[in-house]
């Protein structure tokens, strides 16, 4: 009896570590799921809002708000002894004329923390030079090197991203969609020749294409379309993004097509169209909202990397990517500049991956099972 009693505690606590097992995944999986519709909803919100949400105007800055840090970061200063002339040492001493431009951030304090001017600096003296002003409230995240403020700049950026993302998974997606109907129904040579091209475009460098072909296109944009400075980085990227929905589409219709209701939809006289359209394209929407899903990330970052290396959204437009590549020259002494837009890429990126998980496992029936 005793051996039987201590096999059953044995299992209660095998079901018992089991359970609790599994409900951490569950909130695990949940957490992650909420934490990424909480940013791509805030997202969405900000880029829908974004003129009405702004605190200033993206494109235009003030000189004076150069560099001026987030609200949060405080002055930084170091004591020198001030000398005549230009010292030998910049790290110790300061020279009455570099005084009297007062520094490098447009500050000489004295050691009580008073401002001083040119005419109550001596040789001898020991000042404080403020390397770095403290950060202000009228800029929350800070400004860049042209004074524009950085959260009015990474909300009209969401914007830009957004928008680039759902014209080309729109466009590549419908392309590559109705191409992987046709390979994969058709087969012979439509399907060699359709898969040769898709070979061929993901042999290719992806970025290095897309930036010859940004440089080459130019100004390309559609008159009667909005937002014309994103048409030529849209277009580009579509020539790519379209590749991943065909071959993801062909796989399903090769398995699709030899179906029981497709054959008898052929027997009943059905046309190839009402056979693609009604039969075998609902059969891969799921495939394709999950390419779909998955992709968003991808286009956002290609988006950034060109506007990186200034092939993409064209300036004065923010774009987080050229954001990014403003402050490259200041990650020193100004590294908000970069690191903010570069933090709304991140968790852009992050939400979407995240999402496009859960979308993959809600569908697939095979993981739901195990879930």
């Amino acid at each position: 009896m005793a051996g039987v009693a201590e096999t059953r505690q044995l299992e209660v606590g095998r079901s018992l570590s089991a359970g609790a097992s599994l409900s951490l995944q569950w909130l695990g999986r949940r957490f992650t799921l909420i934490f990424s519709l909480v940013i791509l909803g805030a997202l969405v919100i900000t880029a829908i809002l974004a003129q009405w949400m702004a605190p200033y105007d993206p494109r235009r800055g003030d000189l004076d708000d150069k560099n001026t840090p987030p609200a949060w970061v405080s002055a930084q200063t170091v004591e020198r002894l001030v000398v005549d002339g230009f010292p030998d040492d910049e790290n110790t001493q300061i020279s009455v004329n570099r005084a009297s431009n007062l520094a490098v951030s447009g500050k000489v304090v004295g050691l009580e923390g008073e401002t001083l001017t040119r005419e109550q600096i001596a040789p001898g003296d020991q000042v404080m030079e403020v390397i770095r002003p403290a950060g202000s409230t009228e800029f929350i995240l800070g400004a860049d090197d042209q004074g524009r403020d950085l959260l009015s700049r990474i909300i009209w950026g969401a914007r830009v991203s957004l928008i680039v993302a759902a014209v080309t998974i729109l466009v590549g997606g419908s392309i590559g969609t109705a191409l992987g109907l046709i390979s994969g129904y058709y087969g012979g040579w439509a399907d060699e020749v359709i898969m040769r091209m898709v070979d061929i475009f993901l042999a290719l460098p992806l970025v290095m294409v897309a930036l010859v072909l940004a440089v080459v296109v130019g100004n390309f944009s559609i008159p009667w379309l909005p937002m014309k400075e994103i048409h030529m980085i849209a277009l580009v990227l579509s020539l790519f993004i379209w590749v991943r929905f065909a071959r993801q589409v062909r796989g399903e219709v090769l398995g699709l097509k030899t179906m029981d209701y497709v054959a008898l939809a052929r027997v009943a006289g059905a046309s190839t169209r009402r056979i693609l359209l009604v039969h075998l394209l609902p059969g891969v929407m799921n495939t394709v909202i999950v390419v779909g899903t998955l992709q968003v990330s991808v286009v956002i970052l290609l988006e950034s990397i060109l506007s990186f290396l200034g092939a993409g959204v064209a300036p004065p437009t923010p774009a987080w990517g050229s954001m990014v590549a403003d402050g490259r020259d200041f990650l020193k002494t100004a590294w908000w500049v970069s690191t903010m837009p570069g933090l709304a890429l991140l968790l852009t990126v992050m939400a979407f991956n995240l999402i496009g998980d859960w979308i993959r496992d809600a569908l697939d029936p095979r993981l739901r099972q195990q879930r």
